[in-house]
């Protein structure tokens, strides 16, 4: 059970002698991009609340949600080379890299198919990734395609924005990139601005492309003969929300003595136009050499490369808290949060301390 401060966060209510439902678990979404194509645009499953044949029978894991969406497709193994008839096995370095997403917001996942609970609402994005000697480094990064309304009225501009993202989630801009869709083709600025104009009513989908990246997922929006309601985004594109809520951590020092370390980790968020999405935490861990980052579906920690991030969920509240199992123990650790609002807009902040 995840272990939130009582009126922080939302948390889970269960109710004494009622038993848990028995039909289904969450929804998720499972999006598969291969090397040339996509092969599975944003798939969105109901999880069964119950096991199946698959990592032993664990519910709630991505392998279920890739087997539901995939229809079996894949070669159903916790070590994933094959999803829908094309195999990336390490031949030239390749395999299928895992991202999850929440919010708008990817970050590289380090957990096996097996190993990751989806809570509801998270994307389970799986993308060719080329890890090349001698370095070793990751070469598949994602797109994101931010700013796309619901609706917009044909012939009234519309500006979006297409991000980058790092493996820890943070977002950067991307210049030169081609979006395109519903008719309307743009190359984004060095922020990352395109403005598009779309010339005939109907559905129409969007995406951004990008050389050496990952390509975005399908935005669908509707284009109207007649002027659309600013609630549906369509013709407010001046008023846009573009700025990223603000993130703090508070209570935190430098310095703690062994025994005494925190465990109660909380701060607030700035209030924002659009509201608050999401808000994740990271908590890293350094000592000897070595690396670990706290896992919030385990609660625990778990080796991890150093540098890098694995973050987790944790509510929607601008006031935020998280109490870990236990005080943290002896170690340089670096503890971030990230918030991300309902435009797709993310601002994080960390803090490093040290328990002796």
């Amino acid at each position: 059970m995840k272990k939130f401060v009582p009126g922080a966060l939302a948390g889970l209510v269960v109710a004494a002698g009622l038993a848990a439902p028995a039909y289904a678990g969450p929804t998720v979404t499972v999006r598969v991009e291969g090397d040339a194509a996509t092969l599975l645009e944003r798939t969105q499953v109901t999880l069964p609340d119950s096991g199946n044949d698959l990592c032993g029978g664990k519910p709630g894991t991505v392998a279920q949600a890739l087997d539901i969406a995939t229809q079996r497709n894949w070669d159903r193994q916790p070590f994933t080379s094959t999803i829908l008839g094309e195999t990336h096995n390490f031949a030239e370095s390749d395999y299928w890299a895992l991202w999850n997403g929440d919010g708008g917001v990817y970050v590289y996942s380090l957990d096996g198919v097996c190993d990751h609970v989806m809570p509801p609402g998270e994307e389970a994005l799986f993308l060719v990734d080329r890890t090349p000697a001698p370095t070793g480094a990751s070469t598949g990064f994602p797109l994101g395609l931010r700013g796309v309304p619901a609706a917009v009225q044909a012939g009234t501009p519309v500006t979006v924005t297409v991000v980058r993202f790092a493996v820890d989630g943070t977002a950067s801009p991307v210049g030169g990139a081609t979006v395109a869709g519903g008719g309307a083709t743009a190359t984004t600025d060095a922020a990352g601005h395109a403005t598009l104009s779309f010339p005939t009513p109907g559905p129409a989908v969007v995406k951004a492309s990008a050389p050496g990246l990952v390509v975005s997922a399908a935005e669908h929006l509707t284009v109207s003969a007649t002027p659309v309601p600013p609630s549906q985004g369509g013709t407010a594109v001046a008023g846009k929300d573009v700025t990223a809520p603000t993130a703090t951590l508070a209570g935190l020092k430098k310095t703690y003595a062994r025994g005494r370390g925190p465990r109660e980790l909380r701060g607030t968020v700035s209030a924002d136009p659009s509201g608050i999405k999401s808000v994740r935490l990271a908590v890293t861990r350094r000592a000897h050499g070595r690396c670990w980052a706290f896992a919030g579906d385990r609660e625990r920690f778990v080796r991890h490369r150093c540098g890098g991030w694995k973050s987790f969920r944790i509510g929607d509240r601008v006031d935020w808290s998280y109490l870990l199992p236990h005080r943290l123990g002896t170690g340089r650790y670096t503890i971030r949060v990230i918030a991300i609002d309902k435009a797709g807009n993310d601002g994080a902040t960390q803090k490093r301390i040290r328990v002796r």
